[in-house]
């Protein structure tokens, strides 16, 4: 189950949203009126933390995967053509955790993780996914004072 960090700083003309659960984090830049122009779907841990980036403009990448060993499980990578989305296992984990995502961005991350998985393969950014400082883990404190909520 995501839950909402809230509290993450905005940009000009950007309202930043942090879903989180044990396995993944995303990161929605919305505008004013709701349009998501960006995110990032981080899965895996620490030194194995990839991330699906897709930007209105920019399209999709994939940072981490270079550093991806066989025994790690990738985003789209055991797809086949006509396989369901489900059909993947971080696909299955994510539609899972989803569930207490707003609707709007449950739907909009969805379209797009079929999209990807039906135009793959596409570009790393990076050989490793690089978060913000905004983007790091809150605390155990900061959780224990009410930084931390459900959506």
């Amino acid at each position: 189950m995501m839950k909402e960090i809230l509290g993450v700083t905005d940009e000009p003309r950007t309202l930043r949203r942090w879903f989180h659960d044990d396995y993944f984090d995303l990161f929605v830049w919305q505008t004013g009126e709701g349009e998501i122009t960006l995110f990032q779907l981080c899965y895996g841990i620490d030194s194995s933390e990839r991330a699906l980036v897709w930007h209105q403009y920019g399209g999709f990448f994939h940072d981490g995967l270079h550093t991806a060993r066989s025994s790690e499980q990738v985003l789209g990578a055991r797809l086949h053509p006509d396989a369901p989305l489900n059909d993947d296992p971080i696909v299955a984990r994510f539609e899972s955790a989803a569930n207490t995502l707003p609707e709007d961005i449950r739907e909009f991350i969805s379209a797009r993780l079929k999209e990807y998985a039906e135009k793959k393969p596409v570009p790393a950014r990076r050989k490793r996914f690089r978060r913000e400082d905004w983007q790091r883990k809150p605390s155990a404190k900061a959780a224990k004072n009410g930084k931390q909520q459900a959506s």
